[in-house]
């Protein structure tokens, strides 16, 4: 039997997508409104784009979104891209280190709430592209995925892990 109510909490009535969902802004202004309209009034600004959304609700052309501040508005459909990005949200303000490999040599540290480009995730770890930089950091430091979300991983990735010596069960 199917039952409406619990598909509509969890798939989106217009695109069929599930909700919630990580996108991100797709220009360098984008305004969240207080409602799904632009007869609404500007709630927030944002100047930079590629800042990660998260969409909670659909309605016609306008998704209801978060960012990561937890500001909640309604943004028009054509300023949200699908590609993935991510913010660095280390505890206390620190850096996030970024390594080769999951629990591997340490390439480098990222700081506080500068940008990713999300490439993959395991259970606990993202592999992501900094400026021209590419590597791995800790899953829990990012605002933009899921804490048990595995994204864009290859079919051929227990091989990776094999090859890494890594458990993908415990990543």
């Amino acid at each position: 039997i199917f039952n409406k109510s619990i598909y509509s909490d969890t798939i989106g009535q217009v695109t069929g997508y599930q909700l919630p969902r990580f996108v991100s802004l797709k220009t360098n202004e984008s305004n969240l409104r207080v409602g799904p309209s632009i007869n609404y009034p500007i709630k927030i600004k944002y100047l930079y784009s590629n800042i990660p959304i998260e969409i909670i609700k659909e309605y016609k052309d306008w998704r209801k979104v978060n960012d990561f501040e937890g500001n909640e508005g309604w943004m028009h459909k054509r300023l949200l891209s699908g590609k993935r990005y991510a913010l660095i949200l280390p505890p206390y303000n620190a850096s996030v280190q970024i390594y080769t490999k999951p629990e591997g040599a340490l390439l480098g540290k990222i700081g506080g709430k500068n940008i990713v480009e999300l490439k993959k995730c395991l259970a606990k770890w993202c592999y992501v592209i900094f400026k021209k930089n590419k590597g791995w950091v800790i899953k829990s430091n990012l605002w933009g995925v899921y804490k048990n979300e595995n994204y864009n991983i290859p079919f051929y990735q227990p091989l990776i892990n094999y090859f890494w010596k890594i458990d993908f069960k415990f990543l």
